[in-house]
């Protein structure tokens, strides 16, 4: 697995749009999380599913990538999983509730929604967003 960190150079609208999918990724996350919460119960693929309405329920969720939605949607999944970890191990004092996110600094992208330059210094994104 690849994994590319790189420093950012832009202009200020550009990094208004990556702000913009970065909340989106954030909202999709706390949303999975309340979802969990008000039903008990539920599993990865009901969250999935909850995923895809809510993509039809907010026309600006649509705008990120699918599978930037669902990287989403695993890492509240991931949060959930652990949680109960925890609850089943008894040297465990602080059980560590999931919580929402409110200082997200980061989308996560698997394979696709950006496509790397030719020269590796230029990405794109090609999700829906006002892209400049």
């Amino acid at each position: 697995m690849y994994v590319i960190e790189a420093k950012l150079y832009g202009r200020g609208e550009q990094f208004r749009v990556i702000d913009e999918m970065i909340r989106t990724a954030q909202f999709v996350r706390n949303k999975m999380l309340r979802y969990w919460m008000d039903n008990r119960g539920v599993g990865k693929k009901e969250l999935m599913k909850y995923n895809t309405q809510l993509r039809y329920e907010f026309e600006w969720c649509a705008l990120l990538n699918s599978m930037a939605c669902q990287a989403s949607v695993e890492r509240a999944w991931f949060a959930i999983s652990r949680f109960y970890a925890n609850c089943r191990n008894p040297a465990l004092k602080n059980k560590g509730y999931p919580k929402f996110k409110k200082n997200t600094r980061s989308v996560e992208y698997k394979t696709s929604g950006w496509k790397l330059s030719e020269d590796r210094r230029r990405i794109t994104f090609s999700d829906k967003f006002i892209s400049v």
